[in-house]
């Protein structure tokens, strides 16, 4: 499976070397090449310092042909841009991103977008420790 990921933060370069691991034909893209020293050093994907909403950086990372676009930076509406852009310019098949206001998540839903919203996925787990 071809992916590409916007962010290589934390959760963006352990998803990228959790995926290149498995087999997987990882392209990540950030605008901070120091960005990348979260990716190990037998990572065997492809980090690319560009932004994901340059339509000349998504080319480059291989939207065209991916199966999956994965937006993971800090900001919700960059990653809903970026993650509507590869699915209504670009069709990738399966899109999702990172949104960390839980409320916008529904109307990311109707645009077709999966979401993962860590706000939302932490206060679960807490309540899940507290109560046990």
């Amino acid at each position: 499976m071809k992916v590409v990921i916007m962010g290589c933060g934390r959760v963006g370069g352990r998803l990228a070397t959790i995926l290149d691991a498995g087999g997987h034909k990882v392209v990540i893209i950030d605008v901070d090449s120091y960005s990348f020293r979260w990716l190990p050093s037998a990572f065997k994907g492809t980090a690319l310092v560009g932004n994901g909403l340059d339509e000349q950086t998504m080319i480059k990372a291989g939207i065209e042909n991916a199966d999956v676009f994965v937006s993971t930076t800090e900001g919700d509406n960059r990653n809903v841009m970026a993650a509507q852009i590869a699915k209504h310019i670009y069709n990738v098949p399966r899109v999702v991103s990172r949104i960390y206001d839980p409320i916008r998540e529904e109307m990311y839903s109707k645009l077709g977008i999966e979401t993962i919203s860590p706000t939302k996925v932490g206060a679960e787990l807490l309540q899940k420790v507290i109560e046990e």
